[in-house]
């Protein structure tokens, strides 16, 4: 390995700046040019390519969003668009690409080593919706943002006396609304994996009013429904006052934190590594806090294991 290049696909997450960071430090270390690609697949493949300093990726591990950018490709999902790309790799001389971003992206990295390019994989997505790893980069952050979000609602929840609805992102995947209602102390958790009964939330609520609680919290995954939609039912079935915020892409912002961080540094600097030791169509991850990489295929193939047990606590845990 000579020369690589890095680009950032999908969706922006925290913690994407430092892991191009670290992909460009790492590699520059071990005498590797590297090329940053603007704009993702769709820069990729306009050559919109331009080499990387170790002071072009100065002060930028405590800055969100990408500073490479992202944008949608359609034009990529097609076999010409894929040749193309690989033709501008060739012609500026890059020997093997990493691409930080969600399931998409990797099915972007997938194609290219399909067709003979060496790419890799590494996790940079809100949602914590690939299967393969236990963490994604940005997921602490965007979980953070909404459990700051929910514990100033219920402040003015608990003023006003109603029942809040939040609702989060995460598309097919709850973990988001999962893991900050458990950790925010949310009275019920509305997901895509567990099929609610809105007779049954409406129950407790009339329950908990009629024992003196005067506020409620509930979050709802955006697969789900609309939290102005499921608050309005609610409203109707209890005659409680409900209120609905959607964080919406506020959750995508911000300065990571130290866990999406370190966590970004690792898969970057493994990224690079597993390219010079002449690997390819891999992906990194993290299981039981040790970093990992796999076949990419495998990766894809892998279907999401809902924590069951979470759930069942925070369920327990809301009475």
């Amino acid at each position: 390995m000579k020369r690589i290049a890095v680009l950032t696909s999908g969706g922006d997450a925290p913690g994407m700046n430092a892991a191009v960071r670290a992909v460009v430090r790492y590699g520059i270390y071990h005498g590797i040019q590297v090329y940053g690609v603007k704009r993702g697949f769709k820069g990729l493949m306009e050559g919109d390519l331009h080499e990387m300093t170790i002071s072009s990726v100065g002060d930028i591990i405590h800055r969100g969003g990408t500073i490479l950018r992202s944008a949608r490709c359609p034009e990529f999902i097609e076999e010409e668009g894929q040749l193309k790309a690989i033709n501008v790799l060739e012609v500026f001389k890059i020997d093997g690409l990493v691409i930080i971003g969600g399931d998409g992206s990797f099915m972007g990295a997938k194609a290219l080593s399909d067709k003979g390019f060496p790419a890799i994989g590494v996790p940079g997505t809100i949602d914590n919706d690939l299967a393969y790893t236990d963490f994604t980069i940005g997921f602490d952050t965007a979980l953070n943002t909404a459990l700051d979000a929910i514990s100033k609602l219920r402040d003015t929840t608990s003023s006003h006396e109603r029942v809040t609805l939040i609702e989060v992102m995460g598309r097919n995947c709850g973990d988001i609304a999962l893991y900050s209602g458990l950790a925010g102390g949310a009275e019920a958790i509305l997901i895509p994996e567990v099929k609610y009964d809105i007779d049954e939330i409406c129950k407790k609520l009339i329950s908990s009013n009629n024992r003196g609680k005067t506020q409620s919290i509930i979050l709802v995954a955006e697969g789900v429904g609309t939290a102005a939609e499921i608050g309005d039912i609610i409203h109707e079935k209890t005659g409680l006052e409900t209120r609905s915020t959607t964080l919406g892409h506020i959750q995508r912002g911000g300065s990571p934190t130290a866990k999406d961080r370190l966590l970004a540094s690792q898969m970057g600097a493994m990224a690079v590594k597993i390219l010079m030791e002449g690997k390819s169509s891999r992906v990194v991850g993290i299981r039981k806090n040790e970093i990992f990489d796999m076949e990419i295929h495998e990766a894809l193939d892998m279907k999401n294991e809902f924590d069951t047990e979470m759930y069942e606590l925070a369920q327990i845990l809301s009475i």
